[in-house]
């Protein structure tokens, strides 16, 4: 999330669970010396079994240094039985929707925050079309991806309703990963093959 340095605006308090002055302190800071924005976060993935894989996150770039968390988080994906997998997992493309989700509903909490609105409710709905004749090598006219997006925010809290509305277009207009998966980006892809011994 991108937002203007407001130096000029008053002190405000912790918020919705933000810590506000914190998140301002940092604004301000990266306004100030924009090489502490760049960040570089990593994922790390291992096959199990069949199409069930975990992938485990922890270390990243950012802020001037590299950083290590106290733990690390593993994501398990699969496919459903219906798609030859086991069910143990998310499939990858849900995984997706998900990041959606939770980067339109932190931008949410941090844009109330400074904004001074107190929220009581934020839940989302996503759901996304894919056609599976891409996947399966059946057609080549057809994309291997999500065909369309839907994302629909019920959002309650101290504030009139276009206000509320508003928070949440301002989320998506900063969205990393909206950016993401509406503009596209160059991606590499390097192996290191070798036989079985």
């Amino acid at each position: 999330m991108t937002m203007h340095p407001t130096e000029s605006r008053p002190a405000r308090m912790p918020m919705n669970g933000v810590d506000t002055p914190t998140l301002i302190a940092t604004i301000n800071a990266v306004g100030a010396n924009p090489p502490l924005a760049r960040f570089t976060f990593r994922a790390a993935n291992r096959w199990i079994h069949g199409t069930h894989s975990r992938s485990a996150m922890n270390g990243f770039y950012g802020a001037g240094a590299e950083h290590q968390r106290e733990r690390s988080t593993f994501a398990d994906g699969d496919h459903p039985a219906v798609l030859c997998g086991k069910d143990q997992a998310p499939t990858p493309v849900e995984w997706v929707l998900h990041a959606l989700a939770a980067c339109l509903t932190a931008g949410i909490g941090n844009i109330s925050a400074v904004r001074g609105v107190k929220l009581s409710r934020v839940e989302s709905e996503v759901e996304g079309d894919i056609d599976l004749r891409g996947i399966l090598g059946l057609s080549n006219e057809v994309r291997n991806g999500f065909t369309a997006i839907r994302v629909r925010f019920m959002v309650e809290g101290d504030a009139p309703r276009e206000k509320l509305a508003e928070i949440v277009r301002q989320s998506v207009a900063r969205s990393a990963v909206y950016d993401i998966v509406t503009r596209g980006l160059p991606v590499t892809v390097d192996v290191d093959a070798e036989p079985s011994a």
